[in-house]
C-alpha cells in the first residue's frame, strides 16, 4: 500500500463522525504514516508522548500476532480511557489508531466501529 492510500482510509474514516479526534496509521515501526486530525484540537499528548504511543501500538500489534492462530486475528481493539476512547484495527502489518471524544454515546461508538470494519477489511 503506498502513503496515498493511508491518506484515503483516513480520510474517509475521519468523515464517519464529528466525534473522530484523530484517525493515524501507524507502521511496523512506529512511523505514522498518514493522520487526520479534527481542525482547531487540542492534542492530548505532545510530540515526544505521541512517538512513544505510536511505538507502543507498532510493539503492541506485532505480541498480538502469537496469539493469531489460536484465537483468530484481531479485528478491532476498544479502549475506554478517562480522557478519550480509542480503536484501533490492523491492516496486514499496519495499525489505524483512531481517538473518539470521551463522552459519545455508545451507540455512536459502534456506529463508528461498524462502518470503519469495511473500510479497514477493503484493504486488508
Amino acid at each position: 500500500m503506498t502513503n496515498n492510500d493511508y491518506e484515503k482510509i483516513c480520510g474517509n474514516i475521519a468523515a464517519i463522525s464529528p466525534f473522530i479526534r484523530f484517525v493515524g496509521v501507524v507502521g511496523e515501526s512506529g512511523e505514522l504514516m498518514a493522520h487526520r486530525r479534527r481542525k482547531d484540537l487540542e492534542p492530548l499528548l505532545d510530540a515526544k508522548n505521541t512517538k512513544y504511543q505510536f511505538s507502543h501500538i507498532a510493539i503492541k500489534t506485532d505480541l498480538e500476532g502469537f496469539f493469531d492462530k489460536n484465537l483468530g486475528e484481531t479485528e478491532f481493539v476498544w479502549e475506554e480511557r478517562t480522557k478519550v476512547q480509542i480503536i484501533s484495527f490492523v491492516i496486514k502489518k499496519v495499525k489505524v489508531w483512531i481517538s473518539i471524544d470521551k463522552k459519545v454515546l455508545r451507540t455512536e461508538i459502534l456506529r463508528i466501529i461498524d462502518t470503519c470494519l469495511p473500510i479497514v477489511k477493503i484493504h486488508s
